[in-house]
């Protein structure tokens, strides 16, 4: 039996700003004071709102974070079974592609799971999560550099860490190969 992908072209963007327009309403928070508390332009909250593209990785950490939510929950696909396969997932790309998360389910409870994947030589900066907020990260593929509060951790293929992400974080590939990550964000508060 074949099911439909949740994640067909151009259905992304117009389930994050319906869903984005529906938590903002339900607490009842403008456009404008959204915009301001996660200093992104009331325009572009405008355009994520009516579905015109989809916004990049950063915009949408900063959007679940300012609400308090996982990023999945912007995405609310439900189902009794769910299979994650590559081809058909989501794509949340850094703004210049070279961190690329892919969401596997909905949240469920207070974890999310991702792949990610790091091209060769690349670099990705990720702002701090929300307070409470957990990363548990394992190098699939490759070799993967963390920096968190100026400590570097240096990660081969199976490794894996464990960190605070409620702090600005990076992640480095420092190979010439592409570096593919699995992640379990965890939001339970201390």
């Amino acid at each position: 039996m074949d099911i439909e992908s949740p994640w067909e072209e151009g259905s992304v963007g117009k389930r994050i700003g319906a869903n984005l327009r529906q938590l903002r309403i339900n607490r009842g928070i403008s456009l404008e004071a959204l915009a301001k508390q996660i200093n992104v332009s009331k325009l572009t909250l405008i355009k994520i709102e009516r579905g015109e593209g989809n916004p990049t990785l950063s915009v949408i950490w900063k959007i679940a974070n300012g609400l308090n939510i996982p990023i999945t929950a912007l995405l609310s696909i439900e189902a009794d079974v769910s299979i994650a396969r590559k081809k058909d997932g989501l794509k949340l790309s850094s703004s210049n592609e070279v961190f690329v998360a892919e969401p596997l389910f909905s949240s469920y409870g207070s974890f999310e799971l991702y792949r990610g994947y790091l091209q060769p030589g690349g670099e990705y900066l990720s702002e701090a999560h929300r307070p409470g907020v957990m990363e548990f990260v394992t190098v699939m593929s490759g070799r993967l550099t963390v920096e968190v509060d100026r400590e570097t951790y240096c990660l081969d293929e199976y490794d894996s860490i464990r960190f605070k992400g409620d702090r600005p974080h990076k992640y480095i590939n420092p190979s010439s190969a592409l570096t593919i990550l699995h992640f379990v964000i965890s939001y339970t508060h201390p």
